[in-house]
């Protein structure tokens, strides 16, 4: 995977943006080539950082839950966490953040720009990597349930509906197609120890929703 990858996938020219916005498909596109490049470039040195951050990131995430805002892990942090993931049979659980850059990738799953939250009408989409916060997703299997808990309360619980490997740049992703839908992305071979064209992709679609009645209407980036 080339850096010039990422960057082919941005430069869309004018027919990829819409209302001064990136398409969600061509921001999900840069998200799966980032996979491979931070996975490439990174190394294990992701691996003992992706374990510390989680520790901050489960703490600023449980105060997000007590004040319904989002709350920095750290100060100088450009991200923020946004949700939890929880795969009760495989006993996983993981915090997602805010954005997929490759920065944000090297502490915990992103959620992908331009994609909808997990509840929400469309396909929500959250990548990370295949050998540290998304390493269970080799173990997922048809029927699995996959919950996930908002920042600000809201609750939604998934089944999974199936798993198919795709390149980075041909995944046929919709964020806006019909439907409530889920899809966990990383990269694939799983044992691999480079960095290549194919994408690991768990669909899953939304079986319960529950919404506190305290739930925040407005999401402000945090100060």
């Amino acid at each position: 995977m080339k850096t010039e990858e990422a960057a082919s996938v941005l430069a869309t020219r004018r027919q990829g943006l819409h209302a001064g916005r990136i398409e969600p498909d061509v921001m999900f596109a840069a998200a799966l080539a980032i996979l491979g490049i931070a996975a490439m470039t990174q190394g294990g040195w992701i691996f003992a950082k992706a374990q510390l951050a989680q520790i901050l990131l489960d703490r600023a995430f449980n105060e997000s839950l007590a004040t319904g805002r989002p709350v920095k892990p750290w100060s100088w942090a450009d991200t923020w966490p946004v949700a939890r993931i929880e795969v009760p049979r495989l006993g996983a659980r993981v915090i997602v953040l805010a954005g997929a850059s490759g920065q944000a990738l090297a502490f915990g799953p992103g959620h992908v720009e331009s994609t909808p939250a997990p509840g929400d009408p469309g396909t929500a989409v959250y990548s990370a990597h295949r050998d540290t916060h998304f390493r269970f997703l080799k173990d997922v299997r048809v029927g699995d349930r996959i919950d996930i808990i908002q920042f600000d309360g809201r609750k939604s619980q998934f089944t999974v509906m199936s798993t198919e490997v795709v390149q980075w740049n041909t995944s046929g992703i919709d964020a806006a197609s019909p439907g409530h839908r889920l899809v966990l992305a990383t990269c694939w071979p799983f044992d691999a120890r480079t960095a290549g064209p194919d994408r690991f992709l768990v669909h899953a679609e939304l079986v319960q929703l529950a919404v506190p009645d305290a739930a925040f209407a407005v999401v402000r980036e945090p100060s």
